[in-house]
């Protein structure tokens, strides 16, 4: 199964580090999203647990300022996304995008995730099964 998708999903991207990342997130915000809030921080992180937690997460942070509330947005994405195909970085991205207008994972949100990515369904699906695959692969070369 893994072969297959490494096969379909070959082609890597050059989205290595928290700038390269930004630039990334906002040309695909600047194109599907230009009256959204802007995005204080993006950033990979390393303490992301993959499949207990999630992929990625958003996150709205309040602050104090002067006595009126200010808020600051933030993506997160797994680091494990760098070492992955491109295409899954691009569903990632347009997954937490997709937040900024629709917070909860109901029908507005899927039909704003395909109309930022038409496969959107197809890659997240193939997304599951790489990193089940690769969780297999994990145990089995431990036992």
């Amino acid at each position: 199964m893994h072969a297959l998708l490494q096969r379909r999903y070959a082609e890597a991207h050059a989205v290595r580090d928290d700038r390269a990342l930004f630039d990334f997130v906002n040309e695909r915000k600047q194109r599907f999203l230009r009256n959204a809030p802007p995005i204080a921080r993006i950033a990979y992180d390393a303490k992301i647990r993959l499949l207990q937690q999630a992929l990625g997460t958003h996150t709205r942070r309040t602050q104090v300022q002067g006595g009126q509330l200010k808020s600051r947005r933030e993506i997160r994405i797994a680091t494990l996304f760098r070492d992955l195909p491109a295409a899954f970085l691009e569903m990632i991205v347009v997954h937490e995008l997709a937040h900024l207008k629709e917070p909860e994972h109901d029908k507005a949100f899927y039909s704003l995730c395909t109309h930022m990515l038409g496969d959107y369904h197809q890659r997240e699906f193939d997304l599951r099964l790489w990193l089940a695959a690769d969780v297999l692969k994990d145990q089995t070369a431990s036992s």
